[in-house]
């Protein structure tokens, strides 16, 4: 009975591989046009195929373009399961390299994360990498997982399969009159410019990377909701990868097959595939019909995601008898062309990352512009100048500075050379600092932080606008106002911050807690003021100074934004006495005034005649 099962097996496969050769000429996917290491002799770009007749639209992920078309033994891997921890042993066809398979895997894992609906297995990127580029050529990468020398296909010239003008101007595949499609995944430019992914956080997004390749078929096959634990999402999911129903049979042979059980070996031991897809017309449809499903469905069955294949009643053998007569399959109508998914967005070009593009210190005076412009350069994953990329630039921070127009935020695209320059800054009146950002990229942002900083308004002179002497008696107010006029390069410095401070010495470094002073809005005094600034003028008239009961001579040092000085004399002193006349008021008679109508002579007192006194020894009469 063993032996006859052994017979079965090999009779299936051998039908099998009939079959599978009488297919392929409609077969629509990728192969790749490096020649692969162990390959045939003479290897170089594989063969073309032509797209499948129940889907003429190249809007797949690899253009349809050639595939490899080699299919999985039939004997069981060793190791059912599957772990990439297994031992090195097994058949050749179930070993992955170490590489790769750590890429499907965590691929599998952020999707999981991000996506965990989808129910990604990594399985299902092996079988896609398997029959798209032979699992990377079978492991050549370097240590970064990245494909060397890189892989791509034909050009997608319309001769034998799809016709693609080129989208990248040969960024990724170096032709800039076709596309190509590119990595062991096998992305069309413009495929991957929407689903590039960087996956091993080098900050590029590489088709050429197995890690950044297969996150990006990972959510490129769980779009539009699909559930790829269910069958049909699966299907709609690989044929959206490419749109042929032959490669649809062959990535689910491989994904049961490693579904089973499979190894990890090292990079570069990988089996390579040497049966490339043909070219659309090299051979006659000779394709067996799928059965219909119930309902009438003309949809092929396909084994389920984990399953075996079924055995297909049209094939020789396949009726599950233990002897088979093979009987030619009769040309059966074509099932309709499975309906593709919703559009899917397809930039002509990829963002891989953003640079600075020169851009110089942001330093400015408050109100003025800058006279440096924040610009950045924008590349494609392969480190290409990449034009049309929307940038952001954001001001953040709490000076008031603007872009021209009084925008904080706004939106630039790149030129040809790749690069966008935000418009001019205008500085705000609060110095400080403050950032510009610079984002750009979409599902991956890449942010660019430039600092900058905004000086207070300068002035280089400070000066008194008169020579008035200023004064003040004890316990009084000083009568005149200190004015002042503040200047930058002998033109009026406008909103330049002053400081006003009593001190002790010229050069102000002693403060003087004595003498005049200024008056606070409490009408408290203090001899320090620092909310002074100048007008637009650039003049200054200081607040009313007070002088305290002492006297003296003090000064009063005014020190503008950027250095300028100047030291102001005050002295606080009592008023001079005024000097009397030399006749003090005793000695100077009163002016006689006459009565009414009549002289001072005439008025005058009669005046007593002296007495006269008698000579000593006379006697006075009557003694």
């Amino acid at each position: 009975m063993a032996v006859h099962m052994r017979r079965r097996l090999r009779k299936g496969a051998t039908t099998t591989a009939v079959a599978a050769a009488a297919v392929a000429a409609l077969a629509a996917s990728q192969a790749p046009a490096a020649t692969l290491a162990g390959g045939p002799a003479g290897g170089g770009d594989q063969k073309a195929a032509g797209e499948d007749t129940a889907a003429a639209d190249d809007g797949a992920a690899t253009g349809n373009s050639p595939y490899y078309t080699d299919l999985p033994p039939l004997v069981t891997p060793d190791k059912p399961g599957s772990s990439s921890k297994l031992p090195m042993t097994g058949s050749a066809e179930a070993g992955i390299p170490a590489s790769v398979l750590a890429a499907y895997k965590q691929a599998e894992q952020t999707v999981a994360t991000t996506d965990p609906a989808c129910r990604l297995p990594w399985q299902l990127l092996a079988a896609i990498g398997k029959v798209e580029s032979g699992q990377a050529r079978g492991g050549r990468v370097d240590a970064n997982g990245t494909a060397s020398p890189r892989i791509l296909g034909p050009a997608l010239n319309g001769q034998g399969f799809a016709l693609i003008k080129d989208t990248d101007g040969g960024a990724y595949d170096g032709d800039a009159v076709h596309d190509r499609a590119v990595g062991p995944m096998q992305f069309i430019p413009s495929t991957w410019a929407s689903w590039g992914q960087d996956a091993n956080g080098d900050g590029r997004k590489d088709p050429n990377n197995i890690y950044d390749a297969a996150l990006a078929a990972g959510r490129y096959l769980c779009a539009n909701d699909r559930d790829l634990a269910l069958s049909a999402d699966l299907d709609r999911a690989v044929l959206s990868y490419n749109r042929s129903t032959e490669y649809l049979r062959t990535v689910r042979s491989w994904l049961s097959y490693y579904q089973r059980g499979t190894h990890e070996i090292p990079d570069g031991t990988g089996a390579l595939p040497t049966a490339p897809s043909t070219p659309v017309g090299s051979s006659p449809d000779t394709r067996p019909s799928p059965g219909p499903r119930p309902g009438g469905s003309s949809k092929p069955t396909l084994p389920e995601p984990g399953g075996k294949p079924s055995p297909d009643p049209s094939k020789p053998g396949g009726d599950g008898s233990t002897n088979p007569t093979p009987t030619p399959n009769p040309p059966t109508p074509k099932p309709p062309a499975p309906k593709p998914p919703t559009a899917e967005p397809t930039p002509a070009e990829t963002f891989g990352s953003l640079e600075n593009a020169g851009t110089g210190p942001l330093r400015a005076t408050a109100g003025q512009a800058f006279g440096e412009r924040v610009s950045v350069r924008a590349r494609n994953a392969l480190g290409a100048p990449l034009a049309k990329v929307p940038v952001t630039f954001t001001v953040t921070g709490t000076t008031g500075t603007l872009f021209t127009g009084g925008k904080k935020t706004l939106t630039v695209r790149t030129g040809a050379d790749g690069t966008a320059t935000a418009p001019v800054l205008l500085a705000g009146e609060q110095a400080g600092e403050f950032t510009v950002t610079a984002v750009a990229g979409t599902g991956r942002p890449r942010t660019l932080t430039y600092a900058a900083t905004v000086t207070a308004r300068q002035a280089d002179t400070i000066v008194r606008t008169d020579e008035k002497v200023l004064t003040a008696a004890p316990g009084e107010k000083f009568a005149d106002a200190v004015t002042v006029k503040a200047t930058h390069k002998d033109a009026a410095a406008a909103g330049v911050a002053v400081t006003a401070t009593m001190v002790k010495d010229p050069a102000g470094l002693v403060d003087n807690d004595k003498g005049p002073y200024f008056k606070d809005a409490d009408g408290k005094p203090v001899r320090t003021l620092t909310t002074l600034t100048t007008d637009a003028e650039g003049m200054l008239r200081l607040p009313e100074i007070h002088a305290d009961g002492t006297e003296g001579t003090y000064l009063l040092r005014l020190t503008a934004e950027g250095g300028a000085s100047v030291v102001i004399e005050l002295t606080v002193q009592a008023p001079e006495e005024t000097a009397p006349d030399e006749t003090s008021p005793d000695e100077t008679a009163p002016e006689e005034t006459a009565p009414d109508g009549a002289s001072p002579e005439e008025t005058a007192p009669e005046e007593k005649a002296p007495e006269e006194k008698a000579p000593e020894g006379t006697k006075t009469p009557g003694a």
